[in-house]
């Protein structure tokens, strides 16, 4: 039980128990089950204090010292701790419904299980703070640090968590329903199996988070950055995603059905691919892009060879010859891909091509690629080789079975390869591919 007579101090003068407080630092206040409704105690020493299920219901404490304090259990409700100071202290199972926390400092603290519902902690600095399964709905942590913070399986429907920072937070299996995250910081947090059913997240950073089976069904994702976001198996249907920067994200098993992809007072269009959505309205909306993908499809010319020295330099003269007559030409390293293996990186260049040239001469992987791709093309191939040299046999049977496979131009160097460029390579890929274009 408390001991009365410094309940009686604190409640009469603050000014004399800090004091006390100051000139006792062997005594270890005991409160517990104090009653100190509506008290008014600003500014008071609480530190390391047991107030453990004391009711300091509506009370004052602004600026109080409540570091590493007990307050488990203790009622709180509607009380003023705005500017406290409660680093490491305990408020396991606490009722800190419609207090006043804002600017607090609670870093560190223990917030297991505590009732928060209705408090506004904006500014307040929680970063570190244990929250687990913490009754947070309609809380207002407007601009609050809570970076670090534990949070798993807290209840923040309809929480005001707009502007603040939640780096590297553990939301997994919170309940984040229409809360109001916009413009928050959450790279690196953990949202797995998170519910952010019609949860507003526009303009909030999302890079490396992982929202592993989250539901953001109806969310607003509108201008929000998800950069290497992880989001295998979550639901994104019918969520806003005008304005997203969308790459490198893991996309496995997502259901990303209707994604809108204009402003609300825009006529609605939808798409089912979260990676194409920004692509799509840019499409529609800018004619620059427009006139962009026009042109690669008119003038992008794909060149496949050997990178050697010597061939490299065939490949350059035909890659000069190509921007003479108004080309885009794209000169594909194979000794070189990207992320992708080689069949796909040249599936990928060649459907965005108007024809293929394709100088066989020593090749080394060319041909081989070349007959798994040219199947789906449909994007005339026009072969090059050396006139020393011996056509491969598969070539003639693909020219048979695929009629955009063209006849194979033989060259005996550079300079003659160039001198018939145009009416022997150029000429006959441009027939083909406008007589592919008329079917």
């Amino acid at each position: 039980m408390a001991n009365l007579e410094l309940l009686a101090m604190l409640k009469q003068d603050v000014a004399t128990w800090n004091k006390w407080r100051k000139n006792s630092l062997a005594i270890w206040p005991v409160l517990d089950e104090a009653n100190l409704v509506e008290a008014d105690i600003d500014s008071a020493d609480l530190q390391a204090v047991d107030l453990s299920r004391a009711d300091l219901s509506r009370a004052s404490l602004r600026r109080v010292n409540l570091n590493r304090a007990n307050l488990t259990g203790a009622i709180l409700n509607g009380a003023n701790l705005s500017r406290a100071d409660a680093n490491g202290t305990n408020f396991r199972k606490a009722d800190l419904r419609l207090s006043n926390l804002q600017g607090a400092d609670l870093s560190a603290a223990d917030l297991r299980g505590a009732l928060l519902n209705g408090a506004s902690m904006i500014g307040a600095n929680l970063s570190g703070a244990d929250l687990d399964n913490a009754r947070l709905e309609r809380v207002n942590l407007l601009n609050a640090n809570l970076r670090g913070a534990n949070l798993h399986k807290a209840h923040l429907s309809r929480a005001d968590l707009s502007r603040t920072n939640l780096e590297g937070a553990n939301l997994c299996e919170a309940n984040l329903k229409w809360a109001n995250m916009s413009q928050a910081n959450l790279i690196g947090a953990n949202l797995q199996y998170a519910s952010l059913i019609s949860a507003d997240l526009s303009g909030t950073n999302l890079s490396r988070t992982d929202m592993t089976m989250a539901n953001l069904k109806k969310a607003n994702l509108m201008s929000a950055n998800l950069v290497e976001t992880i989001l295998d198996k979550a639901n994104l249907s019918n969520c806003l995603v005008y304005g997203i920067s969308a790459w490198e994200l893991r996309l496995n098993g997502t259901r990303q059905s209707n994604l809108i992809i204009t402003r609300p007072k825009e006529s609605t269009i939808t798409v089912d691919n979260l990676e194409i959505a920004q692509f799509i309205y840019l499409l529609l909306n800018n004619e620059k892009i427009r006139s962009v993908i026009d042109t690669i499809a008119r003038k992008v010319v794909l060149i496949l060879g050997r990178f050697t020295p010597e061939r490299k330099a065939v490949l350059d003269a035909i890659r000069e010859e190509l921007r003479k007559r108004d080309y885009l030409p794209v000169l594909f390293d194979f000794d070189k891909p990207t992320t992708r293996d080689i069949t796909e990186t040249m599936r990928t260049l060649a459907h965005l091509s108007r024809f293929i040239i394709a100088d066989l001469s020593d090749p080394k992987s060319i041909p081989l690629e070349l007959q798994a791709v040219i199947p789906d093309l449909a994007v005339p191939v026009q072969p090059l080789l050396l006139s020393s040299q011996q056509e491969f046999s598969m070539f003639v049977d693909l020219r048979k079975k695929y009629h955009w496979v063209l006849a194979t131009h033989q060259y005996t160097d550079i300079n003659d390869l160039l001198a018939s460029l145009g009416d022997k390579v150029i000429a006959p890929a441009e027939q083909k591919a406008k007589e592919l274009e008329k079917r």
